[in-house]
């Protein structure tokens, strides 16, 4: 790592000890002091957003349409690939992840739904905007998060920055993002290992094996905490592999895919003169939450959104590391902290991440498999985004969880998994604390189509 001499657009940069990756880096995915000393080493992407702009409409690919607010492009741009030879890099990875999965990448729903706001009881006023995620590339809206490392990974390649080798992916999941990175690979010809527990669903396995994905089963090994197919992982990265997961803290640029889903949301939000109160946010990893949250305070930095909502998360009551994580921080706060006082509370907090965040100690059981994630990797982000924004993290029972998935296929039509609509169960508890009043504006996200066995996906 070394620190940046020249002006650019975009940097990535450890949001734990500000060291910034080099302009020409292919792999700026860890911090080399991740996992070195107790602290919290987050690769983070920053754009100079003076130099920028939010476009409101344009191509149906999101990864197209915001292309300027990536860092690939501004690697690409900078080094003398035409905006057109970029966009054509783009769509031909589009055309081929179409090919693997019958479609490519789109700009997915989102609206007011008028039957769920008054089936919980808000106002005309007042309502839940659903952003629809289940039909978008696998199922869910994991992919976002792969394809913009595909997309990077693609543009290193073509300025000659990886000396023509293409190390092996991998990533440790049995669900959804296993099936997102598994498309994502094959359509960008990439060799792929997927690390799943001994209980992964067999339905995933074939699925990830037609994919031509190597499937490694990872058994507990008798006291070892955490989850054995992350660890399993890491071994994996410390070997030589890419991180092709969804998780921040193993690669930052992930984060920066799934920005795609706020921007989304805001140009849509500008284009029908609206804006919404709060966002609820179901949190397994975390990648999700803090990609909405650093979209959502882009588009408001860019002047297309007023102010930022209220976040929350949500998780179930089997495991919630990321709610922990949030009281041990606001526990040393004022009631009505300043931003310069929440910033220094989580530089502190991330300087001393064990003392915050850790493993479950027993492995946890849910219908909401896909947010059973052993640690909340991105948790740094997340706490602070719901500290600088007035949100809070709620934990729901299995009762809400299963009243919410109900609730969300009858009123909305929308075939969700209970992970997918563990956001709406997070609103109705919200509700039910009276922490979101009847004419108030709520954004939930729908992100997991139900399989055809019945079940929701397994844990990221």
């Amino acid at each position: 790592m070394s620190v940046a001499t020249e002006t650019s657009v975009s940097t990535i940069r450890c949001s734990g000890c500000g060291s910034t990756a080099p302009a020409r880096d292919p792999y700026p995915f860890r911090c080399p002091k991740w996992g070195t000393d107790g602290g919290d080493h987050v690769m983070v992407r920053t754009l100079d957003l003076s130099r920028l702009g939010l476009p409101l409409d344009g191509d149906p690919n999101p990864f197209i349409r915001y292309r300027e607010l990536f860092h690939a492009y501004h690697q690409a741009t900078s080094a003398g690939i035409a905006d057109a030879e970029y966009t054509e890099l783009v769509r031909g990875l589009d055309d081929a992840v179409a090919g693997v999965d019958s479609k490519g990448f789109r700009v997915t729903p989102f609206g007011r739904i008028p039957a769920l706001g008054s089936a919980l009881g808000f106002s005309d006023e007042g309502g839940v905007w659903i952003k629809d995620e289940t039909g978008n590339v696998s199922g869910s809206h994991k992919g976002r998060h792969l394809m913009g490392l595909l997309i990077h990974l693609g543009v290193v390649d073509r300025l000659g920055l990886t000396g023509g080798t293409r190390p092996r992916l991998a990533i440790a999941s049995c669900g959804n993002a296993a099936l997102a990175a598994a498309v994502v690979a094959a359509a960008g010809k990439r060799e792929l290992r997927v690390f799943v527990p001994v209980d992964a669903d067999p339905a995933v396995v074939r699925r990830l094996e037609h994919l031509h994905a190597q499937v490694v089963v990872c058994p507990r090994d008798l006291g070892e905490p955490g989850d054995p197919a992350y660890l399993r992982l890491l071994e994996a990265l410390a070997e030589g592999a890419l991180p092709f997961t969804c998780q921040g803290n193993l690669n930052g640029l992930a984060v920066e895919g799934g920005h795609t889903l706020a921007y989304e949301m805001a140009s849509d939000l500008v284009s029908a003169g609206e804006n919404v109160d709060h966002v609820v946010i179901q949190v397994g990893g975390g990648a999700l939450a803090s990609a909405c949250i650093a979209g959502l305070r882009e588009a408001v930095e860019l002047g297309a959104l007023p102010r930022m909502p209220r976040v929350h998360t949500v998780q179930t009551a089997a495991a919630h590391p990321l709610e922990r994580a949030y009281h041990l921080v606001r526990a040393g706060l004022s009631a009505d902290p300043s931003p310069a006082e929440v910033e220094a509370a989580m530089r502190e907090a991330a300087a001393s991440r064990p003392a915050y965040m850790w493993p479950w100690e027993e492995e946890p059981r849910s219908i909401a498999t896909g947010i059973l994630d052993d640690e909340t990797y991105d948790w740094r982000a997340v706490v602070e985004g719901m500290l600088a924004t007035g949100g809070s993290p709620v934990v729901v029972d299995e009762r809400t969880l299963s009243e919410a998935n109900e609730l969300a296929v009858e009123w909305t039509g929308i075939r969700v998994d209970p992970t997918g609509s563990a956001g709406l169960a997070g609103l109705m508890a919200l509700r039910a604390e009276g922490l979101v009043e009847d004419d108030e504006r709520v954004a939930v996200l729908f992100t997991g189509v139900q399989r055809s066995g019945g079940g929701s996906e397994p844990a990221p």
